[in-house]
């Protein structure tokens, strides 16, 4: 079976920007099929829009399917394992600056833009995700942070790290992963993706 690479991109993102392309063709040089699709409504994203998508994009899962999320992506990514059957198992997942918890906004915007960011984020915050039943799905899981993220609290790594057994990678002064930190290539996912799929 072809190994697949699924890459989600995270809230007010594109698959064209970030480092999500340079992953993309990485990948495909060691014939490797990957799909880095435009979520929908990405400035508003939705769990009922954003779970059917990726349902619809993948298919069945198998052990040769694998995950990257980044932010918000990773959290659609986890729903979605979440809705399927308890014996499913796939290859594994790299989440970059996933989240539990956003406590501390940090928008530089207008109060009434920061609220409007609040009330997007809220069901993503306050519906729970059955980890436990996902952690079964597989045994590799990476999740990689950083130590300057202004959205991500690091208090988030020991969720990854408990409750699902992820590996926890810290970066140093990488922000939240975006093309506004400066990061267009973040090698260390196609590493860890390689690896898994060995």
């Amino acid at each position: 079976m072809k190994k697949r690479v699924f890459i989600i991109h995270g809230w007010g993102g594109t698959p064209k920007k970030e480092w999500f392309l340079w992953l993309k063709k990485e990948l495909e040089k060691k014939r490797i099929e990957v799909f880095a699709p435009a979520m929908p409504n990405p400035e508003e994203p939705k769990i009922e829009e954003w779970v059917p998508f990726i349902a619809n994009l993948v298919g069945v899962p198998d052990e040769n399917t694998y995950f990257v999320g980044h932010s918000i992506g990773y959290q659609a990514i986890m729903r979605y394992l979440e809705t399927l059957p308890k014996n499913t198992k796939f290859g594994g997942a790299v989440f970059v600056a996933g989240w539990f918890d956003l406590t501390e906004f940090t928008y530089k915007e207008e109060p009434e833009e920061e609220e409007e960011s609040r009330e997007i984020a809220k069901p993503w915050i306050e519906k729970t995700i059955d980890l436990k039943k996902i952690k079964k799905m597989t045994k590799n899981f990476v999740a990689i942070f950083s130590d300057n993220d202004p959205y991500v609290e690091l208090k988030n790594k020991n969720v990854f790290e408990k409750e699902i057994g992820a590996k926890i990678i810290m970066e140093s002064n990488r922000g939240h992963f975006s093309r506004s930190d400066g990061i267009t290539k973040l090698p260390i996912v196609l590493e860890k993706i390689l690896e898994m799929s060995k």
